[in-house]
């Protein structure tokens, strides 16, 4: 009975460290469950896209056959076309501003004076000493 009582005891104990609270996800912790779900979206749908093409052959297939076995087949029934998803596209972090709006690509200011040079601040400006 008291070994019960002490087991019982410690599994009370393991289960309440179980439903501690976890800390928050960081922004890269987040950020790269965004990008392994996208990418398991679009694994899925290449999946579809394969599993439609396949299917189109093997119809294709049955209906070359039966033909050729002198048997009747079906008629095709119009379906939707295959949807090739594309190449994979990671999603953009919504924390980052876009280039543009960084000036990441902005060119340097045409210098309208050389960096060093006897002209004063005047003379730089178009201003002649009276």
């Amino acid at each position: 009975m008291r070994a019960l009582t002490t087991t019982l005891a410690l599994a009370l104990l393991a289960a309440g460290s179980a439903w501690a609270k976890l800390p928050a996800p960081s922004d890269e912790a987040k950020a790269a469950a965004a990008v392994t779900a996208a990418k398991n979206a679009w694994n899925d749908k290449v999946g579809g896209y394969q599993l439609c093409q396949s299917m189109n052959r093997v119809a294709e297939h049955y209906r070359k056959t039966a033909k050729a076995e002198g048997r009747t087949a079906a008629a095709p029934v119009d379906t939707p076309a295959c949807a090739d998803p594309g190449a994979f596209v990671p999603p953009v972090a919504a924390s980052a501003p876009p280039l543009e709006a960084a000036g990441a690509h902005s060119p340097a200011k045409t210098a309208v004076a050389p960096p060093s040079g006897k002209a004063t601040a005047a003379e730089q400006q178009g201003q002649t000493k009276k």
